[in-house]
């Protein structure tokens, strides 16, 4: 035994090497058979694989220009880091975009801008921009909610983003006075930190689910008066990422406390399945919401990524013709991201935000409806220039998704659906999440929330308008081709938005109703 020690000892580093290369290539050549190129060059062929698997990496940081990237370029992941830390987050020497580009846009400006006067809410908050509309105000719903802040977190579930990034975004709402969407994975405890929620629940209706899989009008009643965080409730029809797919959560994921949050039965697969159980037709979906809004006296939307418009059209018929429906519709771009797809389905079904807005827009503004519900807007809206955009189009509100995520840590490395991710957001990995320092990324998410408002205030200023949901279609003009290079937004899209009712920011500041801090009606 001493002799054969003594010979492994006497066996220099190199030769080691040499005899480990000897084994990966036998085992190459002669046991494995998955990989063609590590058996036809075995060892230089592992070479090529470790390449491609750091391939995004390499092109992100080293070889794309900083407007290039997808789904976020380089500048606007950068311009949100500097946000979220009060950082500097100017640019010098004039910009580097290629303004003719096609749908490249612009916000005119005023000769003379809005002059914030004296005294005046702005000149002691200038972050302070409330939704313009009530929820559940024309619907007569008896806890009307008008959000504090035009930008919040939008639909993310606990299950696919970690604990610690679920704690950290609703403290950081909190802090903000935005609120809170809780994704179709059901209200966990990371979601009851302060801040408002917009309960959302998808076809697996998981937190108010019976054992059959079916919605549970009880569990709604009692999770609303256990939580008075939440302030509305959102019906998912679809999401951008994968419209009119279902998914499924392996029972290997499903926790004792992820069991709990869905009312799921723990190490069983969980199906999400593409349709609704509790309704199958327009009619049937109408007298949902009304129940709901009766049973919990919440406002209720619904959420969508748009195709199709014939069942939008009867949706819009039945409105007009009952006086009853959704006080909130939030539209979903196909460029949504946060949740896992196929690629044939991430690339290619619904439309980009803003052909999928402008058109649903359309059908209620010739119905003369749009008056009456709140629009949320949804699909990599979160810089200032883009809600300008989204608000002259009719927006009442914005959700964000990627770039909240961004604000808190996420570097982009489009792993979310491996549960790898490095920066702890978008996995269950107890070790990765203990990356996020909870209280510095919830101040961080408040203060891009913060800084975004600010600058979008400025730009409304500027403008001429005190409040953005004063913006026109004619206010915005946007890049449509060579042969007609600039148009408005009125003129690209054959529509101008219904007038928002506004009279100054001070009534929004003083209404009852402002972040559902006063939200039982007096008729009760």
């Amino acid at each position: 035994m001493s002799q054969i020690l003594d010979t492994l000892q006497a066996i220099p580093w190199w030769g080691w090497l040499l005899i480990i290369l000897v084994l990966v290539s036998i085992r190459d050549i002669f046991f494995q058979r998955s990989h063609t190129i590590s058996h036809n060059f075995p060892i230089v062929g592992h070479l090529r694989y470790w390449l491609e698997s750091i391939g995004p990496e390499m092109r992100q940081y080293f070889v794309a220009n900083n407007r290039e990237e997808l789904p976020f370029n380089r500048i606007e992941r950068g311009w949100i880091y500097a946000s979220a830390k009060k950082e500097n987050n100017y640019e010098g020497f004039g910009t580097d975009r290629d303004i003719y580009a096609h749908q490249h846009i612009f916000v005119k400006n005023q000769m003379m801008a809005y002059k914030v006067p004296e005294g005046h809410i702005n000149a002691i908050d200038k972050t302070f921009v409330p939704c313009a509309k009530v929820m559940g105000a024309y619907n007569n719903r008896r806890k009307p909610f008008r959000p504090k802040s035009i930008i919040n977190v939008s639909a993310m579930s606990f299950g696919s983003l970690s604990a610690a990034a679920i704690e950290a975004m609703n403290k950081g709402v909190a802090k903000s006075g935005a609120y809170h969407n809780t994704g179709e994975g059901g209200l966990s405890s990371y979601h009851k930190q302060g801040g408002d929620v917009i309960f959302h629940f998808g076809t697996g209706y998981f937190g108010v689910r019976t054992p059959d899989g079916n919605f549970s009008m009880e569990k709604m009643k009692r999770l609303v008066e256990e939580n008075p965080s939440i302030k509305a409730i959102e019906i998912k029809l679809s999401q951008g990422a994968k419209p009119g797919k279902g998914g499924v959560l392996p029972g290997a994921k499903i926790t004792q406390e992820l069991a709990d949050i869905r009312g799921v039965e723990v190490g069983k697969d969980v199906l999400s399945p593409a349709t609704h159980k509790a309704f199958n037709n327009i009619a049937e979906l109408l007298q949902l919401i009304e129940d709901i809004a009766e049973e919990t006296g919440l406002p209720v939307g619904i959420k969508g990524a748009i195709g199709k418009l014939d069942q939008w059209e009867e949706l819009a018929d039945l409105m007009e013709k009952t006086g009853k429906g959704p006080d909130f519709i939030t539209v979903d771009g196909g460029e949504g991201g946060t949740g896992a797809a196929p690629p044939s389905f991430a690339d290619h079904v619904s439309l980009p935000w803003v052909y999928g807005f402008s058109s649903l827009y359309k059908v209620f503004l010739k119905r003369k409806l749009t008056d009456r519900i709140v629009f949320i807007g949804s699909g990599k809206l979160g810089f200032p220039a883009k809600a300008a955009m989204a608000f002259a189009m009719g927006v009442d509100c914005i959700n964000v998704a990627r770039e909240a995520m961004m604000s808190i840590g996420c570097i982009q490395a489009q792993v979310c659906h491996t549960n790898r991710c490095p920066a702890g957001v978008a996995t269950q990995n107890k070790w990765l999440q203990k990356g996020i320092d909870i209280p510095l990324k919830s101040d961080r998410l408040a203060q891009y929330f913060m800084t975004f408002r600010k600058e979008f205030l400025e730009i409304t200023h500027a403008s001429g308008y005190e409040h953005p949901c004063q913006y026109t279609m004619d206010d915005i003009q946007l890049n449509v081709d060579d042969n007609d290079l600039s148009r408005s937004l009125a003129s690209a899209y054959g529509y101008n938005k219904t007038k928002v009712p506004f009279e100054n920011m001070q009534k929004l500041y003083d209404c009852i109703y402002l972040g559902g801090k006063h939200c039982e009606n007096t008729k009760e």
